[in-house]
């Protein structure tokens, strides 16, 4: 039985249930990969906790349910550290960021990822921030220390969109990208579609259930669909991409009337991210678009998120998630920990 301890950054809802996982699927990792995994620092925004011999993962589970930060954990607790310093005091074989994604400069999540590869720390990562804004960096400072970053996490969820690429299409071109890389927007435009509901009903209800944020302006504007876009362009693609190479429009404008036209020509309207191969390059967008309902992305139901590749030797290969809550993308991140302790 190898024991891995881990620094989880984060205990949001990704990061919460991520130690949770890592409760209820114990019994299937030592059995199939002879992996233990205990938390030996955890940090959030009230603080952070830590101890070498390990915290009780069920009791930081429980204080997140009851409204409680990391530093209410007894005695462990420390109130007010911060995220990299509370790092910096804890001996560990593995880092789970999991921090907010902030597209403004990636912090904390950057400085802190670049801390841990600097300590030849392997890091398991589900923000998108640090990617959108420093991905040559991280990987550089990856592979100067010779410890794996894995990210599969954070191109939507549990969907394995990096993974296809990088792996799955290892000797093939890519010659197209087309992805329904955001949730929330689908969730809009589906529900626009089949209850002829303006814009800002079917956002409003959206954001009832709890699919959309209080501001979502990251989703409704094409952003996070397009940071997903842009770290498929940077690892899967080669392609040394920023937010600004991205021709982006979001779904503010678009109405019942527009979605009816649509399916009058048998046609969905999707926010699709799309990467083209044009010459020697790709052709980068995040826009509202018509796709035939033959195609498997107009299919998608509002929950569901998608990914499909075209190639030149390997056809066209298409993947599908139904994701409607964050359990996937925390399970997603515990399958980039197999795989990282696996390697090791």
């Amino acid at each position: 039985m190898r024991t891995v301890r881990f620094f989880s950054a984060g205990l949001g809802a990704i990061g919460r249930r991520f130690i949770e996982l890592t409760v209820s699927q114990a019994d299937l990792l030592a059995g199939r990969y002879g992996l233990r995994l205990v938390p030996v620092g955890v940090a959030d925004s009230s603080g952070a906790a830590l101890d070498p011999a390990g915290l009780d993962p069920a009791r930081i589970v429980a204080l997140k349910r009851a409204r409680q930060g990391a530093a209410s954990y007894p005695r462990a607790g420390r109130p007010g550290l911060d995220v990299r310093q509370a790092f910096a005091q804890t001996q560990v074989d593995l880092l789970v960021e999991a921090t907010p994604t902030n597209l403004r400069d990636g912090q904390p999540g950057l400085g802190l990822i670049a801390d841990a590869l600097r300590r030849r720390v392997p890091v398991a990562m589900a923000s998108k921030g640090p990617l959108v804004l420093g991905y040559a960096e991280l990987t550089t400072l990856a592979a100067q220390a010779g410890v794996r970053l894995a990210f599969s996490a954070a191109v939507a969820g549990g969907l394995p969109t990096v993974n296809l690429g990088r792996r799955d299409l290892a000797g093939a071109q890519v010659l197209r990208v087309e992805g329904i890389f955001n949730s929330t927007t689908n969730y809009i435009l589906t529900t626009m579609a089949e209850e002829g509901l303006p814009f800002a009903d079917a956002l409003a209800e959206a954001q009832r259930r709890g699919i959309a944020e209080a501001d979502p302006s990251l989703d409704i504007d094409g952003f996070d669909a397009a940071a997903k876009l842009l770290i498929v362009a940077n690892s899967v693609l080669g392609r040394p991409t920023r937010l600004a190479d991205i021709e982006i429009t979001g779904v503010r404008d678009v109405t019942p009337e527009r979605l009816r036209a649509a399916a009058r020509a048998g046609r969905a309207l999707k926010l699709l991210a799309l990467a083209e191969r044009e010459g020697g390059d790709y052709r980068l967008s995040v826009r509202p678009t018509e796709l035939e309902l033959s195609h498997p992305l107009a299919r998608l139901r509002p929950w569901e998120m998608g990914v499909r590749y075209t190639t030149d030797i390997m056809g066209v290969i298409y993947a599908a998630i139904d994701e409607p809550d964050p359990m996937p993308t925390a399970a997603a991140v515990l399958r980039d920990v197999i795989d990282l302790t696996r390697d090791k």
